[in-house]
């Protein structure tokens, strides 16, 4: 078994605590910039901040799917995103760049271990880049508009 991880970063003309409180809102921001690949998100307590639970399951690719309750931990800069189904973490965080703000966000857990832990370190991240991509484009224009 390895550590997968996947990573994208995104430029925002927006200051840090405007995308800060953005990624943080998991009532009205989040649900309108998840991609399709994100099903049945529902907010199970919180729903601003720190605290926050979420469900949803993440259709990553035709036949792979997970399903997510992730608990939200927020400190000034970042927001982790903890699954409480499996060793998935995603974090965003956010740095000041030039007028705006730098976002990255990163996405790790435990891969399968053998021949399909190989498969699984080869071709999921490139998935999940795409994802991410989509989501952090989704949050840039609604930010900037």
């Amino acid at each position: 078994m390895g550590q997968v991880s996947a990573t994208q970063t995104t430029d925002i003309t927006a200051a840090p605590d405007v995308v800060m409180a953005a990624l943080a809102d998991y009532t009205e921001v989040r649900p309108a910039i998840l991609p399709a690949n994100y099903r049945d998100y529902q907010v199970l307590s919180g729903g601003n901040g720190d605290g926050t639970v979420v469900h949803w399951i993440l259709q990553a690719t035709e036949k792979r799917q997970r399903d997510v309750k992730a608990t939200v931990n927020v400190v000034p800069d970042t927001v982790t995103e903890n699954d409480e189904n499996s060793s998935m973490v995603t974090t965003y965080v956010v740095a000041k760049s030039g007028t705006g703000s730098r976002v990255t966000t990163t996405t790790t857990w435990t891969g399968a271990g053998g021949i399909g832990g190989f498969f699984e370190k080869t071709f999921a991240p490139k998935g999940l880049n795409k994802i991410q991509a989509e989501l952090l484009g989704n949050l840039k224009k609604r930010l900037e508009s």
